[in-house]
């Protein structure tokens, strides 16, 4: 006896896309590129080479109008071969689309900076792997943070800017021997500025790690004469009530905790006047002054209440350190897109 249990309707899955024709690369094709690609498209491709992966949603957050007008320029980009995309696996509905750069776009990088694109270090493996990591969620939701922050700084009358960011690996280059943050940022607004190290939290490590985390940036502070914030993210407010706990723990045993300003927020927690973004009032610090005021802080307000925080000029305070960065390496690309063309006919 035959028997098929199985509903025919639970055989059902996605229609298998058609593959979309793809340019060799070749000699020819790079040069071809040279009349095709536009300043926001080469700006594109520094910033996957500086943060590895970005979804369509985040690329519309750094550059687009719409989300039409990315999912037509990215299709033309992923023909030309200056990035590359993926769709990771998820049990229901769909994975938005996640772009990496491509050998085209890291050989157009790298000749635009004079160099020779295996002083790069790029690899094609490397860039497509991060599909398959481990830390891909860890890696979008850190630069979804950072995302959120340029698309504040795009809006028309926007009051701040997002004026510097890092990624994990520059930042591991630069002071792994001491603190490995996930990211780097600098936010100016209303006359002031904050520099600041973001741990970003899944809710998976283990709150000892992180509170003994704060001695490596003691080290450091001490060690460059800078004290840098670090903005603590969360992924809901029970669990950051359980982390300020372990967080003030670990202040308490530094030599000098003053070194080592720190404020969480969780993602769960809506900032006033309906703003959702990591520049909205929903920063607690751990101790100091302000953690004493009551309410969550604007990003900005904890520039005022650390003003020992604050850079003194508009130089950035860690250019000493980007100065140490490898001849071969590519300087940080500026978080916000270069100006669009005044052109009628710009894509």
């Amino acid at each position: 006896m035959i028997s098929n249990p199985t509903p025919q309707r639970a055989l059902r899955g996605h229609m298998p896309q058609r593959p979309t024709p793809r340019a060799a690369t070749t000699g020819e094709h790079h040069a071809q590129l040279a009349g095709r690609l536009t300043l926001r498209d080469r700006w594109l491709a520094r910033m996957l080479h500086e943060h590895k992966v970005f979804t369509t949603q985040q690329i519309v957050e750094l550059c687009y109008p719409t989300m039409r007008a990315a999912n037509h320029r990215l299709l033309d980009l992923f023909k030309w071969r200056v990035v590359d995309r993926f769709q990771p696996f998820v049990s229901t509905g769909t994975a938005p689309m996640h772009y990496v750069l491509d050998i085209a776009g890291a050989v157009a990088l790298a000749y635009e900076d004079g160099l020779d694109p295996k002083q790069l270090g790029y690899r094609h493996e490397d860039a497509i792997g991060i599909a398959h990591s481990l830390r891909l969620a860890h890696t979008v939701g850190v630069n979804g943070f950072f995302t959120d922050l340029v698309a504040l700084s795009r809006q028309s009358g926007a009051r701040g800017r997002l004026t510097a960011w890092w990624s994990e690996l520059r930042c591991g280059r630069l002071f792994g021997d001491m603190v490995r943050p996930d990211a780097y940022g600098r936010w100016r607004e209303d006359g002031h500025q904050i520099e600041f190290f973001l741990e970003f939290d899944f809710g998976t490590e283990d709150l000892g790690k992180l509170g003994r985390k704060l001695h490596g940036y003691e080290k450091l502070a001490t060690a460059t004469g800078i004290t840098t914030p670090v903005l603590v993210w969360l992924p809901t407010n029970r669990r950051e009530t359980t982390a300020r706990r372990a967080l003030a723990d670990a202040l308490s045993q530094l030599d000098r905790p003053a070194l080592v300003p720190v404020a969480t927020s969780a993602a769960d927690v809506a900032g006033v006047a309906g703003e959702d973004n990591p520049a909205a009032a929903r920063w607690l610090p751990i101790s100091g002054p302000a953690s004493r005021r009551p309410g969550r802080l604007r990003l900005v307000e904890l520039a005022r209440l650390w003003p020992h925080v604050e850079p003194p000029s508009a130089v950035p305070s860690s250019t000493a350190a980007q100065a140490q960065q490898a001849p071969a390496e590519l300087a940080a690309p500026d978080p916000l897109p270069p100006p669009l063309p005044t052109s009628r006919f710009r894509r």
